[in-house]
């Protein structure tokens, strides 16, 4: 769903072309943001010290979370003071904020709803599951099949989506708001008391059953291989869920999807009526299939199966339920900690959503990706999550957000421009083995760029940036660690240089404007062969001639040229 308001300077979403962005006091904004660890927000007080630290990080939005439980203390009664302090307070630091409402479900759990909704089990049932031995174990989960927690939850979200609208609607300081956290159910593949056992014997839901009917050749491809065997021929008319023939565990995760995501959309669409800023949800991953990191164990991550990682919310295997039946959400979005970055990224434009990552690593592995999320996926935000406890000098996005705050004018316009950017990143070699960052090769045009680590006589470096056609000969080139190779895909070139390669410095952020800070050739081309992007520390592996220079700028113009046959 993109955001309509009658309000244009509300923060909103807005499509052009093929691509969804932020724009942000009448302007396309990128997110530079972090999240921060989850009881931070919690008191203006502590946030003191940290806003100007993460300002000074480069960061231009900061994510903190909003609780059920400090919201309303008691029922009706609702309490503000320590969310304005803080929006007045990021401010105040030229910082803009993404709200996480922590309402019914965090990370799986429902532990940050209030007290008068946890000692009140009678009004607001709570999920059984099965134990090991088959009996039934209450958890600290909100069941979804009664609907007094979901209208209570519903009623202050709207509520504080009304506050936010009189205290911030004229300074835009709020500009998303997520809606819960991780949804779904751990330690089981679905909620197994009386009200859900229920609803599972009871016939599916006329929409429901029909779009599962339905050709699914739009659907995500987990989604088909679970689902894709289902047709008026092997499913009657009046199938329960217990009558679906696909595997159970699948059929348990649909469920509570469907379920969750109509429970999510009352929710969120109280807020919506309230004050239409773009909403999400995020998604915890399914960890333990063929897209993780290889060098994690599954048993981090939670594992592959339904219940090992939350049950329910919106994965890959059932992102087309949550798309369809919360159309009050603007996407949905993934944290990507374990899985594979690239791929991860892929999938959550599905449907032609906008990518946004509210949670990833904090570290500079996860840094690095970043440069892939804007410049081939047309991300409209980053967040590493727990940015308040690192110290500045150690966190490394300052170097990469301050190099994308420069360069955002640039970025945003090669996002609204079809095919004119790629990002990438190469990590650190392997003692042994092939390179896990191999080169790869792009083609923009009449050019064929082949990208890899840059060139130095010691150990090659990690590395990471982005490339933007510029015009059909002139691209941009930002970050370090990498060099680029041209050649003319014109079958009659017989020779492909360099004609100009200027290392560059913004000026002026808000337009992009650049000055030319040295023109480069010689070592910093190999002789003509490579435009080079060194890596700020490049190891000369004892040769006695210094011929690579460190990083300077992260940013360069290049243009090859081609000889070509008459």
């Amino acid at each position: 769903m993109i955001t309509r308001t009658t309000n244009p300077d509300i923060p909103h979403l807005r499509r052009t072309g093929d691509t969804t962005q932020l724009i942000v006091d009448g302007q396309p904004f990128l997110i530079l943001g972090g999240e921060l660890q989850n009881s931070s927000f919690s008191s203006s007080h502590f946030m003191e010290d940290v806003y100007p630290k993460l300002a000074a990080a480069n960061l231009n939005t900061v994510l903190g979370s909003v609780s059920w439980e400090q919201t309303e203390p008691e029922e009706g009664r609702f309490d503000f003071a320590e969310l304005d302090r803080n929006i007045l307070a990021a401010r105040n630091n030229g910082l803009k904020l993404v709200l996480l409402w922590f309402g019914s479900f965090k990370n799986g759990k429902s532990t940050y709803v209030p007290s008068w909704v946890k000692i009140n089990p009678r009004r607001f049932p709570r999920v059984q599951t099965h134990r090991k031995d088959g009996t039934l174990e209450t958890i600290e989960v909100l069941s979804i099949f009664d609907t007094a927690a979901q209208k209570a939850d519903a009623k202050a979200f709207a509520t504080l989506m009304k506050h936010l609208r009189e205290v911030d609607e004229a300074h835009s300081t709020v500009i998303m708001v997520q809606v819960e956290n991780e949804i779904g159910i751990l330690g089981d593949s679905r909620d197994r008391s009386h009200a859900a056992e229920v609803r599972y014997k009871s016939p599916i839901p006329e929409e429901l059953l029909r779009i599962l009917l339905s050709d699914k050749s739009n659907f995500t491809g987990p989604f088909r291989r679970n689902f894709g065997q289902l047709d008026a021929d092997a499913v009657p008319a009046d199938a329960s869920w217990y009558d679906l023939p696909a595997d159970r565990q699948r059929i348990d995760e649909l469920f509570m999807a469907y379920h969750y995501s109509l429970y999510v959309e009352q929710v969120a669409s109280a807020g919506k009526r309230a004050y239409p800023l773009p909403l999400y949800t995020n998604v915890w991953q399914n960890y333990g299939g063929e897209d993780n990191d290889p060098s994690v164990p599954t048993v981090v991550g939670g594992g592959g199966t339904p219940g090992d990682y939350p049950s329910g919310g919106g994965v890959e295997e059932v992102l087309d339920i949550w798309q369809l039946f919360t159309p009050s959400l603007d996407f949905i979005a993934p944290d990507i900690y374990l899985n594979d970055y690239s791929k991860t990224c892929a999938k959550y434009t599905h449907r032609g959503q906008p990518l946004f990552i509210p949670e990833q690593r904090r570290d500079e592995y996860g840094a690095r990706r970043i440069w892939h999320a804007f410049g081939s996926h047309n991300c409209i935000g980053t967040a590493p999550f727990g940015i308040d406890s690192l110290d500045l000098d150690e966190n490394p996005f300052k170097a990469h957000y301050g190099l994308l705050a420069d360069a955002a004018p640039h970025i945003l316009h090669a996002q609204a421009t079809p095919s004119s950017s790629a990002g990438f990143f190469f990590d650190d070699l392997p003692p042994t083995g092939p390179a896990t960052s191999p080169p790869f090769t792009l083609t923009f045009g009449p050019w064929s760029l082949k990208i890899e680590r840059s060139f130095v006589f010691g150990h090659p470096s990690p590395g990471s940036g982005m490339i933007i056609q510029q015009t059909q000969n002139t691209f941009l080139l930002l970050g370090w660690g990498f060099q680029v190779t041209f050649t003319s895909t014109n079958p009659a070139a017989y020779f492909t240089g360099i004609l100009r390669f200027e290392e560059k410095q913004v000026v002026d952020r808000a337009t992009g404007a650049m000055r030319t800070v040295r023109l480069l050739n010689g070592d910093e081309t190999q002789s003509g062969r490579f435009a080079i992007m060194p890596s700020a520390k490049p190891d000369y592996g004892g040769f006695p001639i210094c011929v690579t220079v460190p990083a300077r700028t992260g940013m360069a113009v290049c243009e090859p040229y081609a000889l070509v046959r008459k």
